[in-house]
């Protein structure tokens, strides 16, 4: 791209040249000569002579058809004029005779140097000032307007060799997803032991994940390693308002790529072309026509030569099947989510960008960043790296990435907003029942945290909760006390104050999720067995789920959920009640001190040896 950018700049000033060229010779045939015409007046033959004989002419040019000569006035002001030339043999003896009179030289001879500055050097200066204006006006002018008239032009970025700055020393969390593309740099690096045994390069791998998991990192990383060049370009920048346009966009990126052979193309956010093909009749099929050259240049290049086609996307079940065959785009990498090490690791490669204390505990971090992408734990390293600054100090510290956690999760604490006694009572209890049912049962998670101190995502408390290791399975028994735990907070609010408020809204949320996925996607239903009566849509963006179900399974549905979220509250009273002392204790301690750890909730709680139920 670079290099067909400067053959046309070449061009363009070649033109821009030549014209100037034109435009000066006309200039020192025409322009000129008119000039210095308007500087002479013309007259007669006898006021000529007139003028000879009062002494007034200085010089005299003598050419085939006129005479040119200057006079000069009473003022010291000199005047050009030209006259006829008169057959007069005695001119020549007159003016001699006269004296004063020079009548050898050119009137219209100027110093050389400055005849050249005016005729060439002005000229030429003036026609670069105004090149350099054009081409400033029209960058301006045609920004907005670039790709609709690039015609088929690709706006890949080319990174040549390992400008990316990645390796997959810069990758983190994603074991598995790197072991899948170290076969594919070793190919680009050594392509002569894979040609022995007759095998081919994949053409293309699709890493497939939720956002902030790393893709188009890996794909950098992939470029760094090989050091090769590495044309980037999103999905989006195919689609334009010409039809056709997108295809000769694809066309032109895979010419590119061929003649740049071995290299890497990578393609983000592919499902904005690659949407799967409904047959349905559109007036503008310009997505189609661009997914049908797509599959066309995959199928049309040689895997020998070494370009290798990634792409990443969110939502792969969107993909046309035609994409996804063997031969076009052969593997599937997923980047999902990192675990308990990956998490860890995660952190420390971007500790390594900050002054951190040595004594800091990464596993605590990660263990409190379950289901955290590799975007968020940079996020949590950053956000704490800021809090040291404004704190005065130059290092990060634990409290520093322990409070960034809840930064990421709930927000900036509110100083100063201003909440009632009676609220912050409310508050408390509320917290110290989600807490207290959590402690109580064999199958939570323990408490980590309780704080009342609101935060900027409208949580005016929370109580948080840290599983000892990195789980992978949720049983029955686990889901039913996370509901239950759910609902602590509401049934602390009744057991106290008889009463109850809106600040249990996401709690009510949560627990129906659960308890519906029991009963639809989990097979933890009593009434419908192990029927999947649920489906998920867009697994790596929300999750979002739609019943395949009658009207009459679906109430019967309800029905079920409804009875698991209301045995669990009764649960979680029954708790309560029977440790209503403990509860007052530790809803009073709470209000006093607004944040407690996991550590001085269990010391209170094990004063009297509660066992859990």
């Amino acid at each position: 791209m670079k290099e067909e950018k400067n053959k046309n700049n070449k061009r363009s000033f070649l033109i821009f040249a030549i014209i100037a060229l034109i435009l000066i010779l006309v200039y020192n045939a025409f322009v000129i000569p008119a000039v210095k015409k308007a500087k002479i007046k013309d007259t007669n033959y006898s006021f000529f002579l007139k003028q000879v004989d009062d002494g007034t002419v200085e010089q005299v040019q003598i050419k085939e058809d006129t005479i040119l000569f200057k006079v000069k006035g009473a003022d010291g002001s000199e005047q050009l004029y030209s006259t006829i030339r008169v057959e007069d043999p005695d001119l020549v003896t007159r003016l001699y005779e006269k004296g004063g009179i020079d009548f050898t030289g050119s009137i219209e001879e100027q110093n050389p140097v400055a005849s050249f500055l005016v005729s060439w050097v002005l000229p030429l200066v003036f026609m670069i000032i105004l090149w350099n204006i054009l081409m400033k006006g029209m960058s301006k002018r045609m920004g907005g307007l670039g790709n609709a008239m690039s015609f088929g032009k690709s706006n890949a970025k080319i990174y040549v060799k390992a400008q990316t700055g990645k390796t997959f020393a810069d990758v983190a969390g994603q074991d598995e997803a790197k072991e899948a593309l170290v076969e594919i740099v070793d190919f680009l690096h050594n392509p002569g032991k894979y040609a022995d045994i007759g095998a081919n390069l994949p053409k293309g791998a699709l890493l497939v994940g939720p956002p902030g998991t790393g893709k188009t990192l890996l794909a950098q990383a992939v470029a760094g390693e090989a050091n090769v060049p590495f044309f980037s370009i999103s999905g989006s920048e195919f689609v334009e308002m010409f039809v056709g346009m997108g295809a000769a966009k694809v066309r032109d990126l895979f010419q590119q790529a061929n003649e740049k052979a071995p290299c890497i193309v990578f393609i983000d956010e592919i499902d904005t072309i690659g949407k799967k093909r409904d047959g349905t009749h559109s007036g503008n099929d310009e997505r189609e026509q661009t997914l049908n050259q797509l599959l066309t240049e995959m199928d049309g290049f040689d895997g020998k030569k070494g370009v290798v086609i990634l792409a990443a996307t969110n939502r792969p079940e969107s993909l046309d099947p035609a994409l996804l065959r063997p031969g076009r785009f052969d593997r599937r990498i997923p980047a999902e989510l990192p675990d308990l090490a990956g998490r860890e690791a995660i952190l420390k490669v971007h500790a390594k960008k900050v002054r951190i204390e040595p004594d800091v505990d990464f596993n605590a971090i990660g263990r409190a960043t379950a289901g955290a992408s590799g975007a968020e734990l940079a996020n949590i390293i950053n956000e704490a790296a800021l809090r040291a600054v404004r704190n005065g100090r130059n290092q990060v510290s634990q409290s520093d990435l322990e409070e960034s956690v809840e930064v990421v999760i709930a927000g900036y604490q509110r100083k100063n907003a201003v909440i009632s006694q009676k609220e912050k009572e409310l508050i408390a209890y509320h917290e110290i029942g989600h807490a207290l049912v959590a402690a109580m049962q064999k199958d939570s998670a323990p408490v980590h945290k309780i704080t009342i101190i609101p935060r900027t995502s409208g949580a005016l408390g929370y109580t948080m909760q840290v599983d000892e290791g990195e789980k992978f399975l949720m049983t029955k028994e686990e889901a039913l006390a996370r509901i239950a735990t759910l609902t602590g907070g509401r049934s602390a609010e009744e057991l106290v104050f008889n009463t109850c408020t809106s600040g249990a809204s996401n709690d009510i949320e949560k627990a129906t999720q659960l308890a519906r996925a029991m009963v639809t996607r989990y097979g933890m239903s009593s009434s419908f067995d192990m029927v999947a009566l649920e489906t998920v849509n867009n697994q790596y963006l929300g999750g979002d789920t739609s019943l395949v179900c009658s009207p009459e399974t679906a109430a019967k549905i309800d029905e079920e959920v409804s009875s698991i979220v209301r045995n669990a509250h009764s649960k979680a009273v029954k708790i309560l009640s029977d440790n209503v002392t403990k509860l007052h204790e530790l809803a009073g301690f709470l209000l006093e001190r607004e944040t407690i750890t996991g550590e001085e909730f269990m010391e209170i709680l094990k004063r009297d040896n509660v066992p859990a139920i």
